[in-house]
């Protein structure tokens, strides 16, 4: 079943936009596995088969490296010459610089001062420009805007481009082919990529397949403005899920949201940190913070999803070791 209609204010993509994405990035990104784990049901009860999605074992440790991968591939040549930019709290960014050297591709990254240093390092690592500038994401974005005016480069936004949030909805396509019987997803949102990616392929592919939003309560922008119905702006407060510290929703996925979520709910960073810690426990592999809110989010609504198969995606693994060490230490 293919959904040929414009994007809308709304839908910013379509399932064909989706199924264009995964021919750009097939050659170079094969699937991630999608595992079931009899501890992690047992861990979280009512019942509930838990369907993981591998995004931490992509070549730079998260999802991004589809978003940033489809997006390259998608400018004309000329755009590519001239180089991209974008600002980011590290896997964008480290996804953007990964595919800028596979498709020899200028990148430049913005990130707020102070940094992880430990996803700075990896960023660079792709052979990126790195410029640190400004007190959180938003201000980097604004440094990266400029930076377009100056430089000529292309934005390619983490969140507000069609052909990123296309990118990702190739992870809900390859979940629904590996397990067709899948009946909710519970997703973390920061800009929304993923939710929204999920969500197209669901309305065009499986209607019934309910999409939940998780987002840190450290940094709740979209979710408060989820549930008000309008940008309701935070400023976002330290939290170990830092892919998903925004001040508040985009235009490019807040419609989608509103009108395709089942439900949104918040974790708290003891939340995060527990899932992070049963995620390692049962799984053996490495989940950050924001990667880790989604079985949170899970564990906090297993009461409404007993006896189903819910799938849940493992984002990133980019912990830095301090970070992990204050995590398995229970100092969180």
């Amino acid at each position: 079943m293919s959904d040929t209609t414009a994007p809308s204010t709304v839908w910013p993509v379509t399932l064909d936009e989706v199924l264009a994405g995964r021919e750009r990035i097939r050659p170079h990104l094969p699937p991630t596995p999608l595992r079931a784990y009899a501890a992690l049901d047992a861990r979280v009860g009512r019942g509930i088969r838990v369907c993981v999605k591998h995004e931490n074992h992509q070549p730079t440790n998260a999802f991004k490296a589809r978003n940033a991968l489809s997006a390259i591939l998608a400018l004309p040549d000329d755009a590519r010459r001239r180089g991209v930019v974008a600002a980011t709290r590290g896997n964008h960014g480290a996804g953007l610089a990964w595919a800028g050297r596979l498709t020899g591709t200028a990148v430049t990254v913005c990130v707020p001062l102070g940094n992880n240093a430990e996803k700075n390092e990896a960023i660079r690592g792709f052979g990126a420009e790195l410029i640190e500038a400004g007190s959180d994401y938003d201000a980097s974005a604004e440094v990266a805007a400029r930076l377009v005016e100056e430089r000529g480069m292309t934005l390619v936004h983490s969140t507000n481009h069609a052909a990123v949030i296309a990118g990702a909805g190739t992870i809900a396509l390859e979940m629904l082919e590996q397990e067709p019987a899948l009946d909710a997803l519970v997703v973390s949102v920061g800009g929304g990529s993923q939710a929204v990616g999920a969500l197209t392929v669901a309305r065009a592919l499986r209607p019934g397949l309910r999409v939940y939003g998780v987002q840190a309560a450290a940094a709740p922008g979209t979710h408060d403005s989820w549930h008000a119905g309008r940008p309701q702006p935070v400023a976002p407060q330290a939290t170990l899920a830092d892919g998903l510290a925004t001040r508040g929703c985009y235009d490019a996925t807040f419609g989608a949201l509103r009108e395709g979520l089942a439900g949104f709910t918040t974790v708290t960073e003891g939340e995060i940190a527990a899932a992070m810690r049963t995620l390692l426990a049962t799984t053996h592999t490495l989940v950050e913070g924001a990667g880790a809110a989604g079985f949170a989010g899970l564990m906090k609504l297993r009461d409404d999803l007993g006896g189903q198969r819910v799938g849940i995606i493992l984002s990133g693994g980019n912990v830095d070791a301090a970070t992990l060490r204050r995590v398995v230490n229970g100092e969180v």
